[in-house]
């Protein structure tokens, strides 16, 4: 039986995170679960929220302070045994009942790295700014490194375990989306991409991206292949 380490990083989400939780408590997998929850430094009483709902199915990672994205992927990392890791954002945008569609082509054999596509999906959109931002960058990844990604930001990946180990993430940020996806193609990974459903929050909600996370993105995807 392989297991899916399922790493969440949470940062004040106080108003999902017990229902994140639940959707992905619901999903049935050929597989072993564990969920790993991160606490990015959260103060608005997710850490309450989350200290309840630990359990032997659900591992909580505290960081006493906001390290960022990438950090909290790495403590995630640090914690999880699975043979296969998923990256699951804490909020309600990306579909835990999505899983089954990127775990098929790696139980098959067909891949190790398996992106969940926004656009390709049910509910793709959104603003005009994030759409053009995010095939700007996909666009970019594409010509530096000769691939055909769609989705290149989403947030929805499924890795096999043994091409992160030879990967050192370096990024604590949002960052963290071209590092990864510049060091899987760099070290000669194909990235196989599924189709997902997106359900897009409004800034108001608490949206945590912002323009100038899509110029560092840029700049990162531009050095690491650099070398």
């Amino acid at each position: 039986m392989r297991t899916l380490s399922v790493i969440v990083p949470v940062f004040d989400e106080r108003s999902t995170v017990a229902e994140i939780v639940r959707r992905m408590r619901r999903v049935d997998l050929p597989v072993e679960v564990e969920i790993i929850m991160v606490d990015d430094g959260s103060t608005d009483g997710t850490e309450k929220i989350l200290s309840a709902l630990e359990d032997s199915t659900l591992a909580v990672v505290r960081h006493p302070v906001n390290r960022g994205k990438g950090a909290a992927i790495r403590s995630g990392l640090a914690a999880a045994r699975g043979d296969l890791i998923l990256i699951q954002d804490a909020d309600l945008e990306y579909d835990p009942d999505d899983w089954e569609k990127l775990l098929r082509p790696v139980l098959k054999g067909r891949a190790s790295v398996v992106y969940g596509s926004r656009l390709a999906g049910e509910g793709a959109g959104g603003s005009l700014s994030n759409v053009a931002a995010n095939r700007l960058l996909s666009l970019a990844t594409n010509v530096l490194y000769g691939t055909s990604l769609s989705d290149m930001g989403s947030s929805l990946k499924l890795f096999e375990r043994r091409v992160l180990d030879g990967i050192t993430i370096e990024s604590d940020r949002f960052d963290f989306e071209p590092e990864i996806t510049a060091k899987i193609l760099r070290a000669g990974h194909r990235i196989y991409e599924v189709p997902i459903s997106h359900a897009k929050r409004p800034a108001d909600e608490g949206r945590k991206f912002a323009w100038q996370d899509s110029v560092r993105a840029l700049g990162t995807l531009v050095r690491h292949r650099r070398g």
